[in-house]
C-alpha cells in the first residue's frame, strides 16, 4: 500500500503513475498552447488580465532586481517584470512544457524583449541558492506533482527576505460554488472543443483546481516550505488567490 501511494498521484480526478501524470500534462499544455491566451480570455471572461495585473503591484519589482517567473507559459508576467526590472535588472522565463516556452519566447521578441529562457522542471530548478529577488508561479503550481518539493526549490534560489507570490485557481465563495461547478464541468469543457479543439483539455482543468489545496492548505505548505508572513488575497470571491510569502 505505501509504495502504492507513493508511485501514484492525481490528474484531475483520476489516480495516475507519477511518470504517466507527467506526460500527461505535457499533452494537455502541448495540445492548447498556440490557444492559451484566446481561451484564458474567454473563459475568465478577461479577468486573469485584473489578476495578473494585481500580481505585478503585489510584486513591486524595481530595478535592477532578479525574478524568476516558474510555469512562466506565455510570458505576461515576465514581460511586466521586464519592464519595471529595467536593463539593470534579470528576469527568466521558465516552463517545463517547450510549446508553452516556445510560445512565451516569440510573445517577448514581439514585444521587443528577449529575455534569458529555462526549460525546466521546478522541483529541480537549475538555478544557485539564493539568486532571485522574487520568485513567481502563476496557474502553474495546481500542476506540479510535488508541490512541497516545488516549494522548497523556490524558497531555496530566494535571497533571504526574497518574496514568493503564487497565483492560483482557488475555492470560491461556498454560495457561489453550484454555480461555478456548473460552468467549469459543462461550459469550460464545450468552449474548450469549440475554441482550441479539444474538450479534455478543459475537462482536466476544471478538475486539477478541485484538487488544488485550498487557501489555507496552501498557505500552510508555503510555510512548511521556510516562508514566513504568508498571506493571500482572494480575488473574484475566491475564484482565484494570491499568495504571498517571504523568505526567512
Amino acid at each position: 500500500m505505501n509504495d502504492k501511494r507513493e508511485s501514484t498521484t492525481h490528474f484531475g480526478f483520476s489516480d495516475v503513475d507519477e511518470a504517466e501524470k507527467a506526460r500527461k500534462v505535457a499533452g494537455v499544455f502541448d495540445s492548447v498552447a498556440t490557444k492559451y491566451d484566446v481561451m484564458n480570455d474567454v473563459m475568465s471572461a478577461g479577468l486573469h488580465r485584473v489578476w495578473k495585473a494585481f500580481t505585478v503591484r503585489q510584486a513591486n519589482v524595481r530595478p535592477g532586481m532578479k525574478v524568476l517567473d516558474i510555469a512562466g507559459g506565455t510570458g505576461d508576467l515576465a514581460k511586466a517584470f521586464a519592464r519595471r526590472a529595467g536593463a539593470t535588472g534579470e528576469v527568466w522565463l521558465t516552463d517545463i512544457n517547450g510549446s508553452m516556452l516556445a510560445v512565451g519566447r516569440d510573445r517577448l521578441l514581439d514585444s521587443g524583449l528577449r529575455l534569458p529562457l529555462a526549460q525546466c522542471d521546478a522541483e529541480k530548478l537549475p538555478f544557485p541558492d539564493a539568486h532571485f529577488d522574487l520568485v513567481s508561479v502563476a496557474f502553474g503550481l495546481r500542476n506540479m506533482t510535488h508541490k512541497d518539493i516545488a516549494l522548497a526549490e523556490m524558497q531555496r534560489v530566494l535571497k533571504p527576505g526574497g518574496r514568493l507570490l503564487v497565483l492560483e485557481f482557488s475555492r470560491i465563495w461556498q454560495p457561489l460554488a453550484p454555480l461555478y461547478d456548473a460552468y467549469s464541468f459543462n461550459v469550460l469543457p464545450w468552449l474548450g472543443r469549440k475554441i482550441a479543439g479539444d474538450s479534455d483539455s478543459y475537462r482536466y482543468l476544471a478538475e486539477s483546481i478541485r484538487m488544488h489545496p485550498p487557501q489555507q492548505e496552501l498557505a500552510n505548505l508555503m510555510e512548511q516550505a521556510g516562508f514566513d508572513h504568508v498571506q493571500w488575497f482572494n480575488l473574484t470571491a475566491g475564484v482565484c488567490a494570491l499568495h504571498v510569502g517571504t523568505k526567512y
